[in-house]
């Protein structure tokens, strides 16, 4: 229901946010083949301070919504790579643009920041328990999909990423279009 009302708004260009491990990449991904995550424009960790890293003033969305506007003009854009494993950038590629017909989809803690959302045709805030957001991350550490390991991802996860989202939960939730509500826990 939720793929169906997103692409009958029509939009050419669809944001995704929610808190870290709503379903934020899977609802993007079944949105559209042509996915831009705003990881790939995070800080390199090591260079900003603990309690900012996920701050969006420390993200260069301004590079991000140049990139996103490339994309739905049928431009490729060069994007930046953002490595979980070292938690910096480990270079560039190319990303090229969707078929005609298929919307552009940019998902993360940033989609719907105040300087992403002229971008944007339709606006998706997804939301999930804490304790379910938790134990998906801490899937991914576990499995070592994510380079830090359970107990750093959790101290990062209640000291940084949380505060951080919070602060701007309202405001995002405010300005969506949809609101999907993702309280299920499934691996991976």
């Amino acid at each position: 229901m939720i793929l169906d009302r997103c692409r009958g708004m029509g939009g050419r260009v669809v944001g995704v946010t929610g808190p870290v491990g709503a379903g934020k990449s899977r609802l993007a991904s079944e949105l559209s083949p042509c996915v831009l995550s705003t990881d790939r424009y995070l800080p390199n960790y090591d260079e900003v301070e603990y309690e900012r890293r996920d701050e969006p003033e420390e993200s260069d969305l301004s590079r991000l919504v140049r990139d996103l506007e490339n994309l739905a003009w049928g431009r490729p854009a060069l994007v930046p790579v953002w490595s979980f494993q070292t938690h910096r950038r480990e270079g560039e590629e190319r990303m090229t643009p969707p078929p005609p017909g298929v919307p552009v989809v940019v998902e993360g803690l940033h989609a719907l920041e105040a300087i992403v959302r002229p971008a944007l045709d339709v606006r998706v805030y997804v939301e999930a328990p804490a304790e379910v957001r938790w134990a998906r991350w801490e899937h991914l550490e576990t499995t070592g999909v994510r380079g830090w390991g359970p107990e750093v991802a959790r101290a990062f996860f209640e000291e940084v990423a949380e505060p951080a989202f919070r602060r701007r939960a309202s405001e995002y939730r405010r300005e969506a279009h949809v609101v999907v509500e993702n309280g299920l826990w499934r691996p991976g």
